[in-house]
């Protein structure tokens, strides 16, 4: 594995146990409220019963089992080893076991690890883009997985978002992919917990919006859709408000941002 990704990998190690226990994901309260996916997931994938779904760096897989309540039979991907155990027991937890299997694996080793089984669809959620090294060879392993006639569902921090400083609407990231990382040792991560961590270094890519498509586009998928987002997932910044939607936007008086993306494609059927 590249090293960079061991670093992460190490860093979200540490994580887990800090999410696990912070009120961002609310475990305990989650478990109780039994929550099935977000209304745009039900619009954009419609009946998920009986389908084969993968979801792609699920970290501790409430993404993942929000899915399978829905009656997709789910398999979890995530490089962590602390991750996939946390996702395992909330699935033991949570009744879901039986739909949902965690496997520990890098992206870019999916396709070894997990066929020939493939899928009819594959799910990214916010946040996994940025932690990969080359959107190409993500593109890559998306088309392998995905069964013939089998879909795309990617959800994700749009790069404008990721390429903004911290406190305010300026730029201060690269936009484009880059071979060199941003390298965060602030040892800080995006929930409420102790801190900082130990294994504070890690590295993340941004991605342009054309880079990831034509990524897609290049290794064989079909484009059904492109939808960029005035919203995001958590306040993201100081400056942002909570609609009554729980989606986080810039107020009134300030100019709408993208803030985050949908794309939907599909693996064309077999002739």
């Amino acid at each position: 594995m590249d090293q960079r990704l061991v670093t992460n990998r190490a860093n979200w190690d540490e994580r887990t146990g800090v999410h696990l226990a912070s009120q961002f994901y609310d475990v305990q309260g989650w478990l109780h409220r039994a929550p099935g996916p977000r209304p745009e997931e039900v619009d954009a994938i419609g009946d998920m019963s009986g389908l084969r779904l993968v979801h792609l760096q699920c970290h501790i897989g409430l993404d993942t089992l929000q899915l399978a309540r829905a009656g997709a039979r789910v398999t979890g991907l995530d490089f962590s080893p602390a991750a996939i155990r946390a996702a395992q027991d909330l699935a033991d937890r949570a009744g879901l076991a039986g739909q949902a299997r965690f496997v520990c694996a890098e992206v870019y080793d999916a396709v070894n690890v997990l066929g020939p089984q493939t899928f009819d669809i594959v799910y990214v959620s916010f946040g996994a883009l940025c932690w990969l090294p080359s959107v190409d060879r993500w593109a890559e392993q998306v088309y392998a997985l995905l069964a013939p006639g089998g879909r795309l569902y990617l959800h994700d921090q749009h790069p404008v978002e990721w390429a903004l400083a911290d406190t305010e609407a300026v730029f201060r990231h690269p936009y484009f992919e880059e071979s060199d990382p941003y390298v965060d040792d602030a040892g800080e991560t995006y929930t409420d917990g102790d801190g900082p961590l130990v294994n504070r270094r890690n590295y993340q890519w941004n991605h342009g919006l054309g880079e990831t498509v034509t990524a897609l586009i290049r290794h064989g998928l079909h484009l059904d859709s492109l939808v960029e987002h005035d919203w995001t997932e958590g306040n993201r910044f100081p400056f942002l408000v909570v609609t009554d939607e729980h989606h986080w936007t810039t107020p009134p008086g300030m100019p709408r941002l993208p803030l985050s993306f949908t794309v939907l494609a599909h693996r064309p059927p077999d002739r």
